[in-house]
């Protein structure tokens, strides 16, 4: 399931990065890897902030949705 479905709160395990190479490499260096626990902090107004390796990172619902737990 994408991101974008994750309750605010939950956390998930990352399973897959999708979208085209370019797009893949810049959320892999946010953070956004295989393996990597993200949860949801906030989702509003078709973006999300969420917690990755101890950081808070601001994506919209369309990058979200290229990131699958």
């Amino acid at each position: 399931m994408p991101l974008s479905m994750i309750k605010t709160g939950e956390p998930g395990t990352i399973k897959k990065v999708g979208g085209r190479e370019d797009t893949r490499r810049f959320l892999e260096n946010l953070g956004f890897v295989i393996g990597a626990i993200v949860t949801v902090i906030s989702d509003t107004d078709g973006n999300m902030i969420v917690n990755i390796k101890d950081s808070r990172v601001a994506i919209g619902k369309e990058m979200a949705n290229k990131i699958f737990i």
